[in-house]
């Protein structure tokens, strides 16, 4: 390989001006692939984070009521057309043994049960339609993070203390320490606290949203002791409806996974998933292209020393060896400056690309897979796309070649 690595250096040190070509052309398809490919991961990573963050990947409910049909003694249906019922807040059947079902199941992180309906925040004369949520501090938190939401007083869920939206702050025109009143139909009602001010990133959900004390929420709603919802999250998110499977099979539970829910997402990400890897294909097979051509050239304009070479005891192997290596160190140049050049435009990109708020659109940065495997796969194309002229070269008569 000594033999092979010092001529096939001194072949590219000879073309400078197509090794330069060739090298610029591929650390642009490098630098492309690479941009392209951190870009569509910060994309789909902010996405999943603002539609996920705030909800659970597993979710068992309790059933929806629904009217039976009439039936006479016979079993026949009397009574086709019916009014479908009106839903109202329903405790999940033992929820204590569904929420230790998801917490032994392998790839589940964190479970905990919550109470959840709609209900109405007053204070004065304004009112507003909300989502109530009952929860333990505790296990929410390992749910949905909510800590590192707050952004004005305590995540504190005391009887008698609620943590509300900023939105829903800004519409009821109250802070920190002041009081609310909230309605659950007409004689359901009770007068609250707010102990903190949460941002969960979504306009629509600091408007709405509520959390109580789980115990607070299970009197309003008239379920003591019973919870409406089981959360769960796992560690693996696309394998989210998998794991919902097999707790399906192994224990009968109705459970929803996120991709159930979400599969406009999924479709998204799947078809961003899709773009990118023909991108990265295309990109692949130009830079193996033009590598293939310019060593094509190399071999017509080599004719001589190739002949030379080998009528010096040089074999056939060897002559290979020299331009796969010059297709090895191409790929390999190429693509560090390709790699370099991507970072520096994922520099530009988070600091110079803003939002209507002043603040980068979404984290982007490259990670360490994505920085080896890039090069990795261009040293390969480069290789690849010698061979045709490897074999070319090896294949050249000595006297031929010298009379030429």
């Amino acid at each position: 390989m000594g033999f092979a690595v010092t001529v096939a250096l001194r072949f590219l040190r000879e073309g400078r001006f197509q090794s330069l070509l060739i090298l610029v052309g591929v650390a642009a398809g490098v630098a492309v692939v690479t941009y392209i490919s951190a870009l569509i991961e910060g994309l789909q990573g902010n996405t999943i984070r603002r539609t996920l963050g705030t909800q659970a990947h597993l979710t068992v409910k309790a059933p929806d009521e629904a009217s039976r049909p009439s039936l006479d003694a016979a079993g026949a249906v009397v009574l086709r057309e019916r009014q479908p019922r009106a839903q109202r807040p329903r405790a999940v059947d033992q929820w204590q043994a569904v929420e230790r079902e998801l917490a032994r199941t392998p790839g589940v992180t964190a479970v905990t049960a919550i109470v959840t309906g709609s209900a109405l925040a007053v204070r004065g004369e304004a009112a507003r339609s909300i989502a109530l949520f009952g929860i333990e501090l505790e296990g929410f938190d390992r749910i949905v993070s909510l800590r590192e939401r707050m952004v004005a007083g305590q995540a504190r869920v005391d009887p008698g203390e609620v943590l509300i939206g900023t939105q829903l702050a800004a519409d009821l025109g109250v802070g920190v320490g002041e009081r609310i009143v909230l309605r659950i139909g007409p004689a359901a009602s009770d007068t609250v606290k707010v102990s903190g001010l949460f941002d969960l990133g979504v306009r629509d959900l600091n408007r709405r949203t509520v959390y109580a004390s789980r115990t607070a929420a299970q009197n309003l709603f008239g379920l003591p002791g019973g919870a409406t919802h089981v959360y769960a999250t796992v560690d693996d998110l696309f394998a989210a409806e998998r794991i919902a499977a097999a707790v399906r099979q192994r224990s009968g539970l109705e459970l929803e996974s996120w991709m159930e829910s979400n599969a406009q997402l999924l479709s998204a990400l799947n078809a961003q998933s899709i773009s990118t890897g023909l991108i990265r294909g295309f990109t692949a097979a130009v830079v193996m292209l033009g590598i293939a051509s310019v060593l094509v050239v190399s071999v017509v304009q080599k004719r001589k020393e190739i002949g030379i070479l080998r009528a010096m005891g040089a074999t056939r192997s060897q002559m290979t060896q020299v331009f796969l290596v010059q297709g090895a160190v191409v790929g390999l140049a190429g693509s560090m400056v390709g790699v370099a050049l991507a970072r520096l435009l994922l520099w530009g990109f988070s600091n110079f690309v803003r939002g209507s708020d002043g603040q980068p659109l979404f984290v982007v940065g490259m990670t360490l897979e994505l920085a080896l495997t890039v090069p990795l796969a261009a040293t390969l194309a480069g290789v690849l796309a010698a061979v045709a002229p490897a074999r070319r070269a090896a294949s050249l008569d000595p006297a031929q070649a010298i009379r030429t």
